[in-house]
């Protein structure tokens, strides 16, 4: 097992993988830019390396910056979190070439299934379900153009690299097509550094279902079930759970088997996420891989009771999963919400700035990955995630239950989150059904607006609780005692600040 390794990223993903390293006495070295110096992650490793300036060229994506800095540390591996590097195949590459190990796929795997054309040939040629459409890039508009009226309308340009919903666009009818194409061309050179697009068909209202993948150096792969990710905002995942309620048995058992096929096919090793989207009628087609460790990630882990960090280095170092398919058993259900700095009343623009109180849920079944603290600063610079906020309960009606609880106790002043909106989902008649898909938050909360009648006065009285304590006993007349008086959520006015 390695001695040391160096976490390429930042925030709460970094602090994350260095409390696993550190459980396993694994020592850690952090990176930071010059927005970073005093960031959580680089307080929690033990050793920082300043990479330079904020802008991430210079930083967080500057590979020769990130080498030199493991090798001058006497790191013995790197692992790239998620995002930044990634799933940069030059990256993994450059690593092994340096003499270290890249914490993750190879850099060969990575580019295979990183475009998303070539994955779609390798899933084909080994009977994976795929979505109809091109399994080349194209750039012609007449070609697209005759392609796409083959199909039929409506259709989706998609960049053929990268992810996250940029280079992605939606076209109805074949007016809108050559504009929608070079629209998405442009987004995905400058996302990606490749403007390469393809078309697909456009599946109506399906669900995005993903499998968790383990795969060893040894030929050993394992799928750790599904996480159901419908929710999202600008095709961006927001809420994460797992069961999904749309899975029975024998539907889970055969995208499972699909799963493991998909990173057989590809000779994948590591952690990584096969994700499918699934129609109305129970069909289930292939999407695409990530070759990394997903946000979502923990709530694989506590249905699962697996630290998938630990199984990422243990893999890393040669070691075979210690498990087997049979023996990998899920039990309850587990919700995760992220929490960004963005303002979902302005379409969930970033809204960086100041933090200045955070108090983070507690209690059973309650678990908080963040990277920051009272008094730091969220940077332009960056994703704005904040952290994710996630629950373990015994059932899906529970979970829910636990993480209204949960969002309720979670106080971040300074920046804008969508915490409110969050609350407002889970207590949707839609979401408790169960009945949700991709376009769940464009159908339910169009134009969403917090509550006017929330006046913010139970974080005020958490903000106050952690400053001064509980409040001291209240005596009303006549010598009774109040038997609410030590709660936070009373009135501010019954608290007495100068004591």
């Amino acid at each position: 097992m390695f001695s040391k390794i160096l976490v390429a990223n930042r925030g709460e993903i970094a602090v994350r993988v260095m409390r696993t390293a550190r459980e396993m006495g694994i020592a850690t070295v952090a990176v930071c830019s010059d927005a970073d110096r005093d960031a959580l992650h680089a307080l929690t490793a033990d050793e920082t390396v300043f990479l330079g300036d904020s802008d991430p060229a210079s930083s967080y994506l500057n590979i020769d910056k990130i080498i030199d800095a493991a090798l001058k540390t006497g790191a013995q591996a790197i692992h790239p979190g998620y995002g930044f590097l990634a799933e940069n195949p030059t990256f993994a590459d450059r690593v092994v070439d340096a003499g270290l190990v890249f914490i993750g796929p190879p850099g060969d795997v990575m580019a295979k299934l990183g475009d998303k054309t070539t994955a779609r040939t390798i899933m084909s040629d080994s009977h994976v379900p795929i979505i109809p459409g091109m399994t080349a890039s194209e750039a012609d508009p007449a070609k697209l153009a005759s392609i796409a009226k083959e199909m039929g309308y409506p259709v989706l340009v998609k960049a053929a690299a990268g992810g996250g919903g940029k280079g992605m666009r939606i076209v109805s009818s074949p007016d809108s097509l050559a504009e929608a194409a070079a629209t998405c061309g442009r987004e995905a050179l400058s996302a990606f550094g490749d403007g390469s697009i393809y078309l697909e068909k456009y599946l109506e209202r399906p669900r995005h279902v993903e499998f968790q993948i383990l795969a060893d150096t040894r030929g050993n792969v394992v799928h750790l079930f599904e996480r159901e990710c419908s929710i999202q905002r600008r095709h961006q995942k927001i809420i994460e759970e797992t069961p999904s309620p749309a899975l029975n048995p024998e539907l889970r058992a055969a995208m499972g088997e699909a799963a493991v096929a998909a990173a057989r096919a590809a000779g994948y090793v590591n952690a990584g996420t096969v994700e499918f989207l699934l129609d109305q009628t129970g069909r289930f087609y292939f999407l695409e891989v990530n070759t990394r460790l997903q946000v979502e990630h923990p709530v694989t882990e506590l249905t699962t009771g697996m630290d998938l960090v630990r199984r990422q280095l243990e893999i890393a170092a040669g070691l075979p999963l210690p498990f087997t398919q049979e023996q990998a058993q899920p039990r309850g259900h587990a919700i995760e919400c992220r929490i960004y700095a963005e303002d979902p009343e302005l379409d969930f623009m970033p809204a960086p700035g100041r933090i200045l109180f955070a108090r983070a849920a507690e209690g059973p079944g309650v678990r908080f990955d963040h990277g920051i603290y009272s008094g730091c600063t969220v940077p332009m610079h960056y994703d704005p995630i904040l952290g994710k906020l996630i629950v373990w309960a015994e059932d899906r009606p529970s979970a829910c239950a636990r993480m209204m609880r949960a969002l309720k106790e979670s106080v971040i002043l300074g920046v804008r989150t969508p915490i409110e909106f969050l609350l407002d989902i889970l207590e949707s008649k839609a979401f408790r059904s169960g009945d949700i898909h991709t376009w769940f938050i464009d159908e339910h909360f169009p134009g969403w607006k917090p509550d006017p009648s929330d006046d913010g006065i139970a974080s005020l009285g958490y903000v106050f609780y952690d400053m001064v304590g509980p409040r001291p006993e209240l005596v009303a007349a006549g010598g009774e005692t109040d038997p609410e008086g030590s709660s936070p959520w009373r009135t501010l006015g019954a608290w007495d600040l100068a004591r």
